[in-house]
């Protein structure tokens, strides 16, 4: 009979650190709010998607069964969250001059590539909001029958003045909202009134002619298109079930996307949506929320291009705690990339003598298990390479690289290029003619370029800093 190790979660509808029970034994049900495809993924995005990954290969390491689904956002997300300005798909086609479908086919394809730099493992399930319209209709048919749906001139919207706990999960006080609301609703009855269903308007409000868009769909209430949110309560519960363990993404999805999952489902369902609710937390650039305003967008492709490894950018995430904000420079970045470095050239030194610690194995599944204290765990990993005495390193760390899905001990193959393999030929000249002084210059120089040059009986040695 397996024993499961007991894992606490930090539950965001509670605030507070739980024990984890799944609703089926041996069994966890994932699932994490997905991209919207109209255009590449910064490095805040995925910071979210690394520790979703994190949280899967704990429960993998402690021997549950996982079903993990994220969903592909490629119709109804507005540019506004207040469900107001255009859908980013159609703002992306305007842009582009392609096929929806194709737009979202190729960033969907790019998204899956940062996946495989980052070593996160790709979702059991993919599911893209526009293959499931009919799920999404359904399911908003069911709340009209509850009577939480009215109509205005540019959709079916949800009356949020129907729940009493509305806002639960944010906190939200909806007296306080109305009262101190300062914008306009238009015909919404509630300032927190959400999109079900939206219009294909054929003009604005200023009586401007709009392009006819490209993903619109026949429904009961007229032609158009889902709202946001409605989407990923159809696709969870078509793929987990009406009643999930855990729900994932980021901090900003609580005051309005969870929210109104929650509220929607709950409502459709007259069950608990959502057992355990965890988010992780922005990473910051010059102390602000990575955005167009403060900078730091960087892409994993943009940082390669400046000479970073992805799995640095895995590493750096690591230093602090999911929860925390994580202040992001390219010092900061390659400060974690020289610590990468540094700790994989140790272990590559490290001998094999087949046994493992089960001390500091003991203290790594404890960090891990905690609210994925992924820094505690790092700093346990650190401790036992150090650590002259301590027996069983290789397969130890094997174990803990199951975690932090590092390639820590996989050997890299150096490009060395043609600029370096001179250096390397002056210098072992200089070495066969006895010139000491300038074989330690040339080294000297081929440190700077970001190499280590070690001797060994069978010649020079090369190793990335």
């Amino acid at each position: 009979m397996t024993k499961f190790s007991k894992i606490k979660l930090y539950n965001t509808l509670s605030r507070r650190k739980e024990i984890f029970k799944p609703i089926k034994k041996g069994f966890v049900g994932i699932y994490t709010c997905g991209p919207t495809v109209y255009w590449y993924q910064h490095i805040g995005n995925l910071r979210s998607y690394i520790f979703a990954d994190v949280l899967k290969r704990v429960f993998l390491y402690d021997k549950y069964k996982v079903k993990h689904v994220i969903n592909v956002t490629d119709v109804g997300h507005l540019t506004s969250d207040a469900d107001e300005g255009e859908d980013k798909m159609e703002k992306a086609v305007l842009r582009e001059h392609k096929k929806a479908e194709v737009i979202a086919n190729f960033y969907w394809q790019e998204f899956k590539n940062d996946f495989k730099k980052l070593n996160i493992a790709e979702p059991n399930i993919w599911c893209k909001a526009t293959q499931h319209i009919k799920e999404q209709i359904k399911l908003i048919k069911k709340l009209e029958k509850k009577g939480v749906t009215y109509k205005t001139s540019d959709g079916i919207y949800f009356d949020t003045s129907k729940l009493k706990d509305y806002g639960k999960l944010a906190k939200l006080n909806k007296q306080g909202l109305e009262a101190g609301k300062r914008i306009e609703i238009g015909e919404k009855k509630n300032i927190t009134d959400f999109a079900l269903w939206k219009f294909s308007l054929l003009m604005n409000a200023n009586g401007k002619l709009l392009p006819k868009r490209q993903q619109e769909w026949e429904s009961p209430w007229g032609v158009g298109f889902p709202g946001w949110h409605i989407e990923c309560s159809a696709m969870s519960m078509k793929y987990l079930g009406e009643h999930i363990d855990i729900h994932t993404g980021g901090i900003d999805h609580i005051p309005v996307h969870h929210t109104n999952e929650i509220a929607q489902s709950e409502t459709a369902t007259g069950k608990k949506f959502v057992n355990y609710w965890l988010h992780g937390d922005f990473l910051n650039f010059k102390g602000k929320k990575i955005s167009k305003s403060t900078g730091g967008l960087y892409t994993i492709s943009e940082l390669q291009e400046k000479g970073f490894n992805p799995l640095a950018f895995r590493y750096l995430t690591f230093i602090t705690h999911y929860r925390d904000p994580l202040n992001f420079s390219l010092e900061s970045l390659q400060s974690a990339q020289d610590a990468y470095n540094r700790l994989k050239n140790i272990i590559s030194e490290l001998k094999n003598d087949k046994r493992i610690s089960r001390k500091y194995l003991k203290q790594f599944n404890s960090a891990i298990n905690d609210d994925l204290d992924v820094p505690k765990a790092l700093s346990i990993l650190w401790k036992l390479v150090r650590d002259k005495k301590a027996m069983g390193k290789i397969h130890t760390i094997k174990e803990m690289d199951k975690i932090f899905g590092l390639d820590l001990q996989k050997k890299e193959k150096i490009n060395i290029s043609a600029s370096i393999q001179k250096l390397l030929q002056e210098r072992e000249n200089a070495r066969k003619n006895k010139n000491w002084q300038k074989s330690d210059e040339l080294r000297d120089k081929i440190k700077s370029l970001g190499y280590l040059v070690e001797d060994t009986p069978k010649g020079q040695k090369l190793k990335k800093i």
